[in-house]
């Protein structure tokens, strides 16, 4: 030890900071910890969290969570002074610098003293960048190349700026882990998280604050997490958004100790002093937890440099004047809070051990079965792909045959509600299901699909599906609840006078060089477009509809043919990639189908002037029959018969004059309502034929080309090859797991019989 060392005492001779005087770790004269660290843990309590340590090592937190304390508050609330009294670790302090990542305390009771460090990736991560930061391990000797090690991780993590002055993220889901052995460490595990960011600025985007949200929320979620939220003092605690996290899932404040720092910064007799000390006492209504509060001093800007002993004795000195020292000694100081933690962590694991073993053995019990359904085990790259190439030939042929129609095999066995399967949009018997879903589309596209419906224009083919009639949607015949979810309104009732005023007000807009009396063909464009601009939707909507019904065949059929995790491992590789990339590919092409609306109106189906000559001749019927009634008279003469006797006959006549006279009175002499008739007429034939190619070209080009064709052919086996290597180390972890529970109860030897009779499994 140093001569300016060697005065001091045991706690003073640990630096808050690293200075450059901080002993090697490694050394034998380190004095570690201050003596007030062995109020963390009691013997008892140490038993206990050796369980929770030895699981931990077995790598039992990559499957299941695990009892620790995590650290969380607003930015610049003082989380890591928090952390770093209750560790006694120096972390770095620099002006400006905030948490970027989830920082991992792990504090091991040790022999041999050592600091480890790695980083753990974001499992959204690609790949290569998940392997590349896993191979980030380091190990240091001593404290002060701890804010070395913090930059390099930073960097690695792509965090910062890079050295051309380019801007990099400014945090990450990355989890740096110092693991920290010590002759006089606890076992205990911490976790300091980046501070909640209340608003966006120039150096933390919106992005910023939603990844630092989720990362909280995430990480405090977890049932086995005793929350220690920070709430700094010199701001209202009211308008610290780290409260509401925490009491939303943790409503009732059960595995929540907050914590409440910077009580110096309060003006001595203010009302926000008075404020702070009714939170302290857990008697504000609105922040209430039933594990309470516990109030820290952190050092001041002058007291930076001083080491751990005299930060707890300032403390101590704060805490013994004014308002505070009022406050119940078991809620103040850094020395009650181990205590107090101590004691909250060991029930906390005594009641989460027992539960955690349960879990543990029915992961296992799942692991061991999923090995089970892998079959005999494929160590090598040619039996895994043999595996695979199996089990995408079966999927290859149950999917034909469910695009054929053909239900023979055992998949199709059971028959299904069409009713559910359509809303839930799945089916085993796919095509039948798309017969009936297209079914569907061609009946609202023809019901709903114009935006007008016009009196006076009936139905000549209705066997046919052609355009409904007006009477259909008038009064209770309607049944909103068919489109409500697709189209936002029912098509508009015109009369025969107000769908010529529609014609006309077109008509105008459109007039070129036509005689009068005629119509620019340009205006059967537009009224089109006006009368079709709801196929668009409709079509889109069917598309994604049978989009999702062929995904959830997939999925089902997949999920039915082979192990959750080869499957979780399947549909998270190419396959979901491919089916997006089917609906991409289909909406494309629905966007050229729909583009040709747009188009000059074009036909050589014959059906196009059957339906104007038919129009043309109803409507002239109509009025010929409206005229000869009113031209007809009665005229009545007697006949004789053969009993000589004469009988009166009424016969019906027609005044041919009056007949001619009145159809002269039936030219139209308007000649803009003379085109309008005939563009009507020319609109309506026009809709109906190219209503018929639309919905075939929708069915044809889009279901069938992009969505259902080929769908057997989506499973082509990858390179799996650490399927079954996933689960065996999965499962051996477990076991290890597993293990420690079982050797407490087994081996009978004074410490081990000790745990299992305080935690009653004996």
């Amino acid at each position: 030890m140093s001569s300016d060392q060697s005065h001091l005492s045991q706690e003073d001779a640990s630096p808050m900071k690293p200075n450059g005087n901080t002993p090697d770790l490694l050394g034998p004269l380190l004095p570690a910890t201050t003596s007030s660290l062995d109020a963390l843990q009691t013997t008892d309590q140490r038993k206990v969290l050796n369980i929770v340590d030895s699981l931990r090592q077995c790598g039992i937190d990559d499957v299941i969570p695990l009892p620790q304390l995590v650290v969380c508050g607003d930015q610049s609330s003082g989380k890591s002074s928090v952390l770093e009294a209750i560790t006694e670790i120096p972390f770095p302090r620099r002006e400006n610098l905030c948490t970027r990542f989830a920082t991992e305390i792990v504090l091991r009771c040790s022999p041999k003293s050592s600091i480890a460090t790695k980083i753990i990736p974001d499992k959204a991560r690609p790949a290569k960048e998940k392997k590349r930061l896993a191979e980030f391990k380091l190990f240091i000797t001593n404290f002060d190349e701890l804010p070395d090690l913090i930059d390099r991780a930073t960097k690695a993590m792509g965090i910062g700026d890079t050295s051309d002055g380019t801007t990099l993220r400014a945090f990450a889901k990355d989890v740096l882990s110092i693991q920290i052995s010590g002759p006089h460490r606890p076992q205990l595990t911490l976790v300091d998280l980046p501070g909640l960011i209340h608003s966006e600025n120039q150096s933390q985007s919106r992005d910023d604050v939603i990844l630092v949200s989720e990362l909280v929320e995430r990480y405090i979620a977890e049932s086995r997490t005793i929350i220690l939220p920070i709430i700094s003092a010199k701001n209202d605690y009211a308008n610290q958004i780290i409260i509401n996290h925490v009491r939303s899932v943790d409503p009732d404040g059960s595995r929540t100790l907050g914590i409440i720092t910077k009580p110096d910064d309060l003006p001595p007799g203010s009302e926000s002093e008075k404020s702070f000390v009714s939170l302290a006492r857990n008697e504000e209504k609105v922040v209430t937890f039933k594990l309470g509060w516990h109030v820290l001093k952190n050092r001041a800007f002058k007291e930076r440099e001083y080491t751990f002993g005299q930060r707890n004795r300032s403390e101590a000195g704060f805490f013994s004047k004014g308002v505070w020292a009022e406050l119940p000694p078991d809620n103040v100081g850094v020395e009650s809070l181990r205590t107090r933690l101590s004691d909250l962590l060991f029930e906390h694991i005594k009641r989460e051990l027992p539960d955690l073993r349960t879990e543990l053995n029915r992961k296992l019990a799942e692991t061991t079965k999923e090995l089970q359904r892998l079959g005999t085990q494929r160590s090598t790259v040619g039996e895994q792909r043999q595996y695979l190439v199996k089990l995408s030939m079966s999927f290859y042929d149950i999917t034909k045959s469910g695009l054929y129609g053909h239900y023979d095999a055992g998949y199709f066995a059971d028959k299904e509600d069409f009713e559910n399967a359509v809303e839930q949009f799945r089916a085993r018997r796919l095509r039948a299901m798309v017969q009936h879903m297209n079914k569907q589309f061609a009946g609202r596209l023809r019901q709903y699909g114009h935006k007008y419906i016009f009196e006076g224009i009936s139905v000549l083919d209705s066997d046919e599906g052609s355009v409904v009639p007006a009477s259909t949607y008038s009064g209770d015949a309607f049944d909103e609840s068919e489109t409500s979810s697709i189209l936002p309104r029912r098509p508009t009732v015109l009369g025969r006078r107000e769908a010529l005023d529609w014609v006309e007000r077109n008509l105008v807009q459109t007039r070129g060089q036509e005689l009068a009396g005629n119509f620019n063909p340009l205006l059967i464009r537009e009224l089109f477009w006006e009368q079709s601009e709801k196929w668009e939707d409709i079509a889109q909507k069917h598309a994604e509809d049978i989009s999702k019904l062929c995904t959830n065949f997939v999925s089902d059929l997949l999920q039915e043919l082979c192990p959750q995790d080869v499957y979780a491992r399947l549909s998270s590789s190419n396959i979901d990639d491919a089916l997006k990339q089917r609906l991409k590919l289909s909406q494309a092409e629905l966007k050229n189908i729909t583009a040709d609306r747009n188009l000059y109106p074009m036909t050589y189906n014959h059906y196009y002037t059957m339906t104007i000559q038919k129009l043309r001749s109803q409507r002239a019927e109509e009025k010929l029959a409206e005229c000869v009634t009113q031209a007809t008279y009665q005229t009545k003469y007697y006949t004789s018969s053969i009993a000589k006797s004469f009988v009166p006959v009424t016969v019906d006549r027609i005044n041919i004059e009056k007949l001619k006279k009145l159809c002269s009175e039936k030219i139209t002499l308007n000649m803009d309502d003379h085109s309008c008739s005939d563009a009507l007429d020319c609109l309506y034939a026009y809709y109906k034929v190219a209503l018929k190619t639309f919905i075939d070209n929708v069915l044809m080009q889009v279901i069938e080309r992009h969505l259902t064709n080929n769908l057997e052919e989506i499973f082509f086996p990858p390179y799996c090859v650490s399927m079954r290597q996933f689960l065996e180390g999965r499962k051996k972890v477990l076991e290890n797991g597993s293990n420690v529970f079982n050797g407490v109860l087994r081996n009978k030897n004074v410490i081990l019989w000790d745990i299992a009779l305080l935690l009653d499994w004996v």
